[in-house]
């Protein structure tokens, strides 16, 4: 019986060593969510400055396209090469499906097997730059997405093309 008594007591004394979680000072509590709010405040502040010059802008003539860089190195690569500086290319059809132009510089390659789709903006080779207004399949990889490509082929016209690509 004095063993039973003395258990009991024991796994209520531990019992009483573990807390519910909450701080003891509930000054503490508001302390924390004060912080934490700042933090959150803060990384949104700065994920909205990292935001800026996120998007890509495509000038056709007096036509603006906006489009969304994809989640890549060579997406990145090519966004540090317009923080530069807006980039123009001469473009030119090819296959009835795509523009293409020099880049004049090479950048790195994640190709993957894809099938393109009106709007992707693709890096062929690593040199050169794609706007598909067709579809296309091939080991390509893509650079960004056209928000809006309705009209795009005919906002491309035929032939050759000055485009131009910068941040919006």
């Amino acid at each position: 019986m004095v063993k039973l008594l003395c258990m009991l007591f024991a796994v209520f004394s531990l019992s009483a060593c573990g807390g519910t979680g909450a701080p003891a000072d509930p000054g503490a509590a508001q302390t924390g969510t004060a912080e934490t709010e700042t933090a959150e405040s803060q990384a949104t502040e700065s994920t909205e400055s990292d935001q800026e010059g996120s998007a890509l802008k495509i000038t056709v003539g007096d036509q603006e396209l906006l489009a969304t860089f994809a989640d890549n190195s060579s997406a990145e690569e090519f966004r540090e090469l317009l923080s530069q500086g807006p980039l123009t290319i001469e473009m030119e059809d090819y296959g009835g499906f795509e523009k293409v132009g020099p880049l004049g510089t090479t950048l790195t390659r994640n190709d993957t097997r894809i099938t393109t789709e009106p709007g992707d903006v693709i890096l062929y080779q690593g040199n050169q730059i794609t706007i598909y207004y067709g579809t296309n399949s091939w080991s390509f990889t893509r650079l960004a997405r056209i928000d809006d490509p309705s009209g795009l082929q005919e906002v491309l016209g035929e032939g050759t093309v000055s485009v131009t690509f910068s941040l919006e």
